[in-house]
């Protein structure tokens, strides 16, 4: 695992008379960077190719040469750009060249209200670099920083990611071969059955013809689809339920990520994919309170309150979309199969009892942020609240 990483203030104090602070904006043409040098007045702009890591650090070397030349030496270097397409690997890069780096989040930058604003790359560069800039000053609310994992940590996350975009793909797949079948009259086709193929020669429409023959044609292809994407889905299953079955007798003391699992696994309602979404999407990861846990799921309200105006807008969705997914689903079923835990109590006593309605689906956010918080306590801390009856080992 990574180090804990503090979103809110730098680690070490900024001293702007021995830091050289640039930031990059990157496209896919090129990467501009703009420094903030000791002991220089201007804001110098230099572009590198795509993916020239050299090139950027030569240009920083460049930069601390010039401060040096101004009386002012250069101990430290910064650097910053904003998370996207290009993921970390820029930033784990400049980190083995000695290079401190700091990646933004881009939905956290404040950026010109009006309506015609001008944009340029050059424009955004400077708007990052005066961020990082107020950033490392001691400002935590100017943006917040992305924790940046290590290979092993992004490599974790994807049979969970992979596995629900294969299950979209597969309804999309149905979907499709379903809107087909409505227009010959057809209805009951289910394309997961094993004999799938061998029915689909059979089918017939409402007056017993065969369908057409550029139809079945498409319809085969779609089945085709809808076959290697389930067994991909099941492949991934299988090697995630292999994996917690094996972890079961004997788990390794530095693999924290399967001892988590293997935790949660023993709550009831809870089993192998839920389990494993939790932990690599966001218990594995460090927070500094409940309300960090919260706000990185973004199940936590946006009031807005200015002057006598005030209303709540609902909750932020500013946080990792595929956990809050995790965790609306994982509430539902924590109600129905836990009836009689407090949470389920304390839900049904806000809704009334209410078989369906809005108050409905706000109350299970408020289940689904509870919820989480007690998770994340129970593998933190490792305390199993009183109102918890874990599953035996």
């Amino acid at each position: 695992m990574s180090a804990p990483f503090e979103l809110r203030t730098p680690a070490t104090a900024f001293d702007h008379d021995i830091t050289v602070v640039a930031a990059m904006e990157l496209s896919g043409k090129s990467w501009i960077i703009s420094g903030a040098i000791p002991g220089v007045d201007r804001r110098p702009k230099k572009t590198v190719a795509v993916g020239d890591i050299a090139g950027v650090a030569d240009v920083l070397k460049s930069w601390g040469e010039e401060a040096a030349r101004a009386g002012k030496p250069v101990s430290r270097t910064i650097v910053g750009y904003e998370a996207g397409y290009d993921g970390f690997w820029i930033a784990r890069d400049l980190m083995a060249l000695g290079i401190e780096v700091r990646v933004m989040q881009p939905s956290s930058i404040p950026v010109d209200r009006r309506h015609r604003r001008a944009k340029t790359d050059r424009i955004d560069v400077e708007l990052l670099l005066r961020t990082l800039l107020a950033w490392l000053r001691g400002e935590p609310r100017v943006c917040s920083m992305v924790a940046i994992p290590t290979p092993e940590e992004e490599d974790a996350r994807r049979p969970t990611r992979e596995r629900q975009r294969l299950v979209a793909d597969r309804r999309r797949l149905e979907n499709r071969m379903e809107s087909i079948w409505a227009r010959f009259g057809i209805k009951g086709f289910n394309p997961r059955r094993k004999d799938a193929a061998a029915r689909l020669e059979a089918l017939r429409d409402r007056q017993e013809r065969p369908l057409p023959p550029n139809t079945m044609t498409e319809l085969s292809h779609l089945l085709a689809q809808h076959a290697l994407t389930e067994s991909h889905i099941r492949e991934i299953e299988a090697a995630r339920d292999a994996a917690v079955k094996d972890a079961s007798f004997t788990v390794a003391i530095d693999d924290r990520m399967m001892k988590l699992i293997m935790i949660l696994v023993r709550v009831p309602g809870i089993a192998a994919e839920t389990a494993t979404i939790l932990v690599v999407e966001c218990l594995a990861r460090h927070f500094p309170n409940v309300r960090a846990v919260g706000s990185y799921a973004g199940v936590t309200g946006s009031p807005f309150s200015s002057g006598g105006s005030q209303r709540e807008q609902g909750i932020s969705k500013n946080g990792n979309p595929r956990l809050r997914q995790c965790l609306v689903q994982l509430a539902w079923r924590w109600v129905r199969l836990q009836p009689d835990h407090p949470l389920s109590l304390w839900f049904r006593e806000r809704t009334g009892g209410a078989a369906k309605g809005r108050i409905r689906k706000i109350m299970i956010i408020a289940v689904a942020r509870k919820l989480l918080v007690m998770l994340w306590k129970l593998v933190t801390t490792g305390v199993v609240p009183e109102s918890l009856h874990l599953k035996a080992a």
